[in-house]
């Protein structure tokens, strides 16, 4: 594993030496405090974030290394005009590891192109939130012992919802695990996602029907639905807060049924919920802290290599996802494959 992009990149062997290191890290944080000085983070974060950009660099100061970067893009040369490319080769000149978090879809595979240290994805777009995944991955395995034989419930905007295609790529690598896609038809999982459980043969369930399918469920993965991927605020208007779970429905439920959420919340999970030992989501943003350190310990330590220098392809790209790193940043080496875009898997026109 030279960067971390998607849950893909890592093996199941590798998986489970990372969550047993983030396992040791929380049981004994001291060992870990100067696990990476001298080595320094670039932060590369073009969108608002909380939880992710604070949990890295907590992460990273935990480990006793150094932070750069910024919050906001208006803030570096990119608001000058310097294409991807420029920037990742500056940053990582400087850097021992990079953590992106972007509004454009592919955008951190491209830049794992120009990079000589690796690249890690703190969330591109709509697309894929792996490092969100590695956080929900632990706190399931903490509370349950296994990530095998379970119903999960995804409920929101899965459209949107780079966390929900992130974890049920993830989550699909598991035996015995079923999942149930709760939300409104204009916020369903988009085509690349169930052709992908399709193709596995996992079994998969849509429904628009929350307290239906709540009896059903091991895990219950809360989602807010995304103001920021609206175009139409008058869209957005209507489509807030269609799912609620609150205590009353909360009877519905498994006794040992587990509530995740990638937060913030807005109002899809009443506070009224939150007493309940079944709410996980404040514990889960915990575990981030710690998986994060443990994946920084393994990245930021290998040793820098200069990038293959990839000259453009005569040929076009061929993405039409309007959101999609190649239409903005044309001197990309083309990466399609069998039909579908290399840098945001949207289905090629």
């Amino acid at each position: 594993m030279r960067h971390f992009i998607d849950f893909e990149d890592m093996s199941t062997a590798e998986w489970n030496s990372l969550y047993s290191l983030a396992s040791d890290i929380m049981a004994h944080p001291r060992d870990y405090v100067d696990a990476l000085r001298g080595r320094v983070m670039a932060s590369l974060f073009f969108e608002p974030s909380t939880r992710t950009n604070f949990s890295f660099q907590t992460a990273m100061l935990k480990l006793g290394g150094g932070v750069f970067g910024f919050a906001d893009a208006n803030t570096s040369s990119v608001s000058k005009g310097e294409c991807l490319k420029d920037t990742i080769t500056m940053c990582s000149s400087y850097a021992d590891v990079i953590t992106m978090r972007t509004p454009v879809e592919g955008m951190v595979k491209a830049a794992s192109l120009y990079s000589a240290c690796p690249v890690i994805n703190a969330g591109d777009g709509g697309h894929l939130h792996p490092t969100q995944t590695l956080t929900d991955l632990t706190t399931i395995t903490e509370r349950r012992g296994s990530l095998e034989n379970m119903n999960v419930g995804l409920c929101g905007d899965l459209k949107n919802g780079r966390t929900v295609h992130s974890l049920i790529r993830a989550l699909s690598r598991f035996e015995g695990v079923s999942f149930f896609l709760i939300s409104p038809r204009e916020l369903a999982v988009p085509e690349y996602i169930t052709k992908f459980l399709g193709e596995k043969g996992i079994r998969f369930v849509e429904t628009t029907n929350l307290e239906a399918t709540i009896p059903q469920l091991d895990v219950l993965y809360m989602t807010r639905v995304q103001r920021e991927r609206f175009s139409d605020p008058a869209e957005y208007e209507r489509l807030k807060g269609v799912y609620v779970l609150n205590a009353q429905k909360m009877k519905l439920a498994k006794r040992e049924m587990m509530v995740l959420h990638p937060l913030p919340r807005v109002d899809e999970i009443a506070l009224d919920v939150d007493p309940d030992p079944r709410a996980c989501y404040f514990h889960q943003a915990e575990c981030g802290l710690y998986v994060r350190m443990a994946l920084l310990l393994t990245l930021a330590s290998k040793e820098k290599a200069r990038p293959e220098q990839s000259l453009p392809e005569t040929r076009p790209h061929r993405c039409k996802n309007p959101r999609c790193i190649t239409r903005t940043e044309a001197y990309l080496p083309v990466l399609d494959e069998d039909g579908v875009c290399g840098y945001c898997d949207s289905k090629l026109v």
